[in-house]
């Protein structure tokens, strides 16, 4: 009798997590039969995965499990602030009639761009969790944003890194259907708005590589060392770094990375960049070969010939046990010893590309 229950125990569970899985929408959906087609052709996908230009290992023993597990536990020394952090209200008549090319960081790898005149928006996520459960996991540091998405002007297009729940929310593109003309993804993730109600007609999916012209920008989608994952689908989702190009303009966006050759390759096909945005948190490590630590970035930012660059990828999120400020610190003496510009922006502080001065203060201490 007892084994009886046991049995229809698991069968439960085991059912109830099936129903979640399947239905439960932040963690998105499948590709169509058309995504399905380019994903299999994909030069990228193989044994029924996307896989890195290079070696990727991400093997971690029960050990290392336990190990950050204990870590967790016992909490990291300053892993947030201790009070407010300084946000910027977004100006959105000085975003609209001011002709510079500009970028607004919103914390963590959350940017609003505006370059010759067309308005992008990368990895919006606007939630206070970054989780697939509202009030659950990772909170945000800042009670408010610059601006909320229905203070956004409308927008051009969205583009997305990659489907993990820091880069790609649930809650902010089902709000963002209404303002967005275009969704630009990598290859797979179309699968995930078309679930949450975008239209697939306002939605185009790029391989590495590939290019896509837009009111006169060329966006193309370039590697990235990492990994995708939502709702069990593991590796079925491309990820993406970005480069945007226009007649004046050049920028990078690195999206999630480990450090790798493809930086170099990216600089030497599109470099030099004018303004570069790079991840320089939520590193540890074990997971050096999907996340870089802050030197890698600063590297990463030279490989590619960037001559400015934003550290992003911090500021917002405690994912990992270093301190929230160790980032920036890091990154700032790296800069320094490279003799590099780095660009320190307060949350919603307008950076104007090629302006002859930049947000420098160190605002964070």
């Amino acid at each position: 009798m007892k084994l009886i229950i046991l049995l229809a125990v698991i069968a439960f569970v085991a059912w109830v997590i099936f129903l979640i899985l399947k239905y439960y929408p932040p963690l998105g959906g499948k590709s169509s039969a058309e995504s399905q087609k380019r994903i299999q052709a994909s030069p990228q996908f193989s044994d029924g995965k996307f896989r890195n230009q290079t070696s990727t290992p991400m093997n971690y023993s029960l050990r290392d499990s336990t190990d950050a597990l204990v870590r967790m536990i016992k909490g990291t020394p300053n892993s947030r602030p201790k009070g407010s952090i300084p946000v910027e209200p977004f100006d959105s008549k000085a975003f609209m009639e001011n002709k510079e090319d500009k970028v607004i960081w919103f914390g963590h790898s959350t940017l609003l761009l505006k370059v010759d005149g067309v308005k992008l928006l990368i990895d919006p996520v606007f939630s206070g969790y970054a989780s697939p459960v509202r009030f659950f996991g990772p909170k945000r540091y800042s009670d408010k944003l610059p601006a909320e998405i229905e203070d956004l002007p409308e927008l051009d297009a969205v583009v997305i890194s990659h489907d993990h729940y820091d880069h790609l929310d649930y809650a902010s593109i089902r709000k963002l259907r209404g303002k967005v003309k275009q969704f630009i993804v990598p290859l797979g993730v179309a699968g995930h708005l078309t679930k949450w109600g975008v239209d697939p007609d306002r939605i185009v999916e790029l391989d590495w590589w590939e290019e896509l012209q837009l009111h006169g920008l060329a966006l193309t989608s370039t590697p990235a060392r990492h990994f995708s994952g939502r709702g069990g689908g593991a590796g079925s989702t491309l990820w993406s770094s970005w480069v945007i190009v226009s007649a004046q303009t050049r920028i990078y966006y690195s999206g999630d990375s480990g450090y790798g050759p493809h930086f170099k390759e990216i600089g030497d096909k599109y470099g030099p960049f004018d303004l570069t945005l790079i991840e320089t948190g939520q590193y540890d490590e074990k997971w050096g070969n999907i996340h870089m630590s802050p030197e890698e970035s600063l590297q990463a930012h030279q490989d590619v010939q960037g001559k400015l660059m934003i550290p992003i990828h911090w500021g917002a999120f405690t994912l990992a046990l270093h301190s929230w400020t160790d980032p920036i610190e890091r990154a700032t003496r790296a800069a320094e010893h490279l003799n590099t510009v780095l660009v320190t922006p307060r949350i919603g502080e307008t950076v104007t590309i090629g302006a002859s001065e930049y947000p420098s203060d160190s605002w964070w201490e």
